[in-house]
């Protein structure tokens, strides 16, 4: 849990960034429980960017941040994301952490940069990203942990590279695999919607996770 005093410095900083960059502008404080694997939106500002409420569930990206050992979460600055309306946005996910180390809140931006984008060659400092990220696919922001699942599982079909009906026994294990360190099965009831699309029983899908970690 995050203390009560961080909680009120984050809301602050929140506050402060979207009334400095406007409308266009929204941050989020997401408090992780990492005992319960849990995560919600407990304040959010300009929540209108990405359709998103106060008490909503995690991102991709802090579904992962439960999922991993802290010590090797860095923050991510100037990475794209996109709405569920297809906006892209420009965001910024830092982790906060307490006296042992351990992650207990995020804190992101993101920023609607759709019309920026459109003069893109004169406004070229503004929407500059980190690693030339500007050229891959950005990754859509989930409206509920529902969609995120959803989401999850197209990328791990698109990780193999055809349909599932298609897919052999070792492609299988690769999308499962990719799921588990995704933090897929954190999402309460994963289990029966990613075997029944992969069409294989929830025994065989655990043996599937067993095999990553016996390799």
């Amino acid at each position: 849990m995050t203390s009560p005093i961080v909680l009120s410095a984050l809301e602050q900083v929140a506050v402060c960034l979207g009334k400095q960059f406007g409308n266009n502008c929204e941050v989020v404080i997401h408090e992780l429980e990492r005992d319960k694997f849990s995560s919600r939106i407990v304040r959010i500002v300009n929540g209108h960017v990405s359709q998103r409420k106060k008490g909503d569930g995690p991102s991709n990206i802090v579904l992962e941040a439960l999922k991993k050992d802290p010590s090797t979460l860095k923050d991510k600055v100037g990475y794209l994301t996109k709405t569920h309306d297809g906006r892209i946005l420009k965001s910024s996910t830092i982790f906060i952490r307490n006296e042992t180390g351990e992650v207990t809140a995020v804190l992101a931006i993101n920023y609607d940069i759709t019309g920026l984008l459109a003069v893109q060659g004169t406004l070229n400092s503004i929407v500059t990203v980190e690693d030339d990220v500007s050229r891959k696919e950005p990754t859509e922001i989930p409206l509920n942990v529902n969609e995120l699942l959803e989401n999850l599982i197209q990328q791990s079909i698109q990780l193999v590279g055809k349909p599932v009906a298609l897919m052999t026994k070792d492609e299988k294990i690769k999308a499962i695999q990719f799921l588990n360190n995704s933090g897929a099965f954190l999402v309460t009831k994963s289990g029966d919607k990613i075997s029944r699309e992969f069409g294989i029983s929830k025994y065989t899908m655990y043996s599937y996770i067993d095999a990553n970690k016996s390799n």
